[in-house]
């Protein structure tokens, strides 16, 4: 297996593509190998346009909030500066040999091929794809919808969207994930109808594709996957929800407060905070208590970027909870709604036992900027901690500018 995946990087490094016989030997070997090692090289040889949406079963990000800002750095953003990634232009041989493996008989290598040939848009690839996607082998099928999805040609809507009514389940839900890479308004209503579609997997992608879309028409359409039997499915639709940012979702996304799956209600706490309504605000109040962790921590970040001074009354509690990321994060949602009325809820935390936790609730302090917290932040301006020592001075400068 070591030697075989060794060969398999090493056979996919851009030099080899240049050349058709390459080519032929490297896919050759990827027929023969192990699906995980085959996986692996087609990740490798295919990450310019990334391997997952299509490839697997959660083809949304799932929501990490990153709250923490470190404003008392006195430094601007880290921004990486550089030009897109080169690539080679492959020959017109080579390519050939990618369009032919298009029909190849194993699924991963007839999978490479159409993510490569979509990369390079030759001038006959709409009509390859197209003459795939109509092919009387699903497998085919599949790959000819795949290609055209990664094309993003919305004259291929129709073909795409006449995937959707399939026998096949792969092929249906291939269908469903290229109008989710079309992101055209057009496709919703047959999206809304593959909601309905017997297999998980399809109304998975199908809500996933409706989030792609972005469009506020989808929101009704969504609702009832909220229901779907599927938790994989019911958090798709919550992702699609928060994707999509329409406030008109909130009172869709109130029961799935008590989901019986963490994950549907950390995802839910995520499109709230995503959709930044005050509706929100008493919807997840529940959460800032749940037993889960994650689930909690999102609702407190979702707290924080709604930024209404509603939720002082709702996060305060999370100040005094046993866990110190719970506290941090609450003093950080504290500090994004910025109201004078949790200064008394936030200066207990600066002589919190977490260094951490001090360092976030200075920033508050310094956030509100409120003058009645400077008599605490002047008395922990000898912090032990140099970073709660930085967020002390940035606070007290912030506050004073207001005088």
């Amino acid at each position: 297996m070591t030697a075989l995946l060794l060969a398999a990087v090493l056979a996919v490094q851009p030099a080899d593509l240049r050349d058709a016989e390459s080519v032929t030997r490297l896919l050759a070997s990827l027929r023969a190998a192990d699906p995980a090692v085959c996986e692996l090289a087609g990740r490798a040889l295919t990450n310019f346009g990334g391997w997952g949406g299509w490839n697997g079963d959660e083809p949304m990000p799932t929501p990490m909030p990153i709250p923490m800002p470190m404003p008392f750095a006195h430094r601007g953003p880290s921004i990486a500066v550089g030009g897109p990634r080169t690539r080679t232009m492959m020959s017109a041989p080579a390519l050939g040999a990618f369009r032919a493996a298009l029909r190849d008989p194993s699924h991963c290598v007839r999978r490479i091929a159409a993510r490569v040939v979509a990369r390079e848009e030759p001038a006959w690839a709409v009509a390859e794809f197209t003459a795939l996607a109509k092919d009387a082998a699903a497998g085919y099928r599949e790959m000819g919808l795949l290609g055209l999805g990664e094309l993003e040609d919305r004259a291929t809507l129709g073909t795409i969207t006449n995937g959707l009514g399939d026998k096949d389940v792969a092929v249906r839900a291939m269908a469903a994930w290229a109008l989710g890479e079309l992101e055209l308004v057009e496709s919703v209503p047959a999206l809304g109808r593959a909601l309905a579609d017997p297999a998980p997997l399809v109304r998975r992608r199908a809500a996933w594709a409706l989030g792609q879309v972005e469009s506020a028409s989808a929101v009704p359409l969504l609702r009832g996957a909220l229901r779907d039997s599927d938790g994989d499915t019911r958090r798709t639709a919550v992702w699609a929800l928060g994707e999509i940012e329409d406030p008109s979702a909130v009172e869709a996304l109130a029961p799935l407060m008590t989901d019986s799956d963490a994950r549907v209600r950390r995802m839910a706490a995520w499109a709230l905070g995503e959709i930044e309504s005050s509706r929100a605000v008493p919807v997840l109040a529940p959460l800032v208590r749940d037993a889960d962790r994650d689930v909690k921590l999102t609702a407190l970040w979702a707290l924080g970027e709604i930024e209404s001074s509603d939720g002082v009354a709702t996060i305060a509690p999370a100040l005094k909870d046993a866990d110190a990321g719970v506290r941090r994060m609450a003093a950080w949602a504290l500090g994004e709604i910025e109201s004078a009325s949790a200064v008394r809820h936030v200066t207990p935390l600066l002589n919190d036992a977490d260094a951490d936790v001090r360092a976030v609730a200075a920033w508050a302090l310094g956030s509100i900027e409120s003058l009645s917290a400077l008599p605490a932040l002047e008395a922990a301006k000898d912090d032990r901690a140099p970073t709660v020592r930085r967020a002390v001075q940035w606070a007290i400068a912030q506050i004073d500018d207001r005088r």
